[in-house]
């Protein structure tokens, strides 16, 4: 299978690892409007985590500047790791090409034009899918399996956690129209895994701190009615620098309680690692698939090439579960800004 990249960035850079390790497909195109870039030069590319870019060995490729250039090649999916302000248009013009789509999350800053690519994709009857890769990294793999295999009963409830510290080395990180703050670019992820978990809340909950016109950090409280759930959450940025980077979970099934947390400090990295808590005091500590920061994409990656393959729905990285993903983003900081309950229909 033939994947066409859009956006040679630390996403790009992240993406293009992973397809290197993957039989299956192979990156037959790529575009940037950067001319250093098209010559291979990667070497500028530095992240928050995995290897820094370097020079690349572009032969094999298709070198484009454009999108509508990169449209015009034999390629089965669209990879878009454009700046998230950037994402809709190019989905757009990929899908109206014909082409199954793959877009960097988010899918797009609001829940309507994330509509608006979840149907024209419908209409025009390609796959789309959106990068949330969460689910894919080992302990929270590891935690869906055990959830789907019914062993410790059902689910009735959790906490998700995600902070960082400021992004300093993102100057727009803040602005609502072009990354949108710590809710569309961070939060998200939770979201995504809250949706996929329990479904959509009846009502939302949030208290939080504003930095301009987007939440800075929140806590949430989901509502899901007579489903009886007790679903929360807290995420955002802190403003000392001694830690970047925080994210865990404790998820509560009717015989079994789930908990995992990493952190990443300023003198290293501290985790406490996945555990199932058991009723009689004991606790259990499953295995957890190797690998490391390009692991979670390539299995991603898989799983887009596994559902071109069979032309089905990705019950994981479907484009309406990205989208109500960012709605109750929307939602949340809809709370925090009104200090109201807010309503979703469900």
């Amino acid at each position: 299978m033939k994947a066409g990249l859009v956006g040679i960035g630390f996403m790009g850079w992240i993406h293009w690892l992973a397809y290197q390790r993957l039989e299956n497909i192979s990156v037959s195109a790529i575009c940037s409007r950067d001319e250093k870039k098209r010559r291979g030069d990667w070497t500028g590319i530095k992240g928050n985590f995995g290897p820094e870019g370097e020079q690349v060995d572009l032969s094999q490729v298709n070198v484009l500047a454009s999108i509508d250039q990169l449209l015009e090649t034999d390629i089965d999916v669209v990879d878009i790791c454009l700046p998230p302000h950037l994402h809709v248009e190019p989905c757009l013009k990929a899908i109206e090409a014909g082409k199954h789509v793959f877009c960097e999350k988010p899918l797009a800053l609001d829940a309507a034009d994330c509509d608006r690519l979840v149907q024209a994709a419908r209409k025009k009857g390609v796959l789309l899918f959106v990068g949330q890769v969460l689910p894919y990294f080992p302990e929270y793999a590891k935690a869906r399996e055990i959830i789907a295999s019914g062993r410790y009963g059902n689910l009735i409830g959790g906490h998700f956690k995600r902070i960082i510290s400021d992004p300093t080395w993102l100057d727009d990180f803040f602005e609502a129209d072009r990354v949108g703050g710590p809710m569309i670019d961070l939060h998200v992820h939770d979201a995504h895994l809250i949706r996929m978990l329990f479904g959509m809340p009846r009502s939302v909950s949030s208290t939080g701190r504003m930095r301009g016109g987007v939440v800075e950090f929140c806590h949430s409280v989901f509502d899901y009615g007579d489903r009886n759930y007790a679903v929360a959450s807290s995420c955002g940025v802190i403003n000392q620098q001694g830690r970047p980077f925080t994210h865990g979970f404790e998820i509560h099934l009717e015989q079994a309680t789930l908990t995992f947390e990493l952190a990443v400090f300023c003198d290293g990295v501290e985790s406490l690692s996945l555990k199932i808590l058991l009723p009689d005091g004991s606790i259990e500590k499953p295995d957890l698939a190797g690998g490391d920061d390009i692991t979670g994409f390539e299995g991603e990656i898989t799983e887009v090439v596994e559902c071109i393959q069979s032309g089905r729905e990705s019950e994981i990285l479907g484009g309406e579960l990205a989208r109500d993903a960012i709605l109750l983003a929307e939602k949340q900081s809809q709370s925090v800004k009104t200090g109201k309950v807010v309503q979703l229909e469900v």
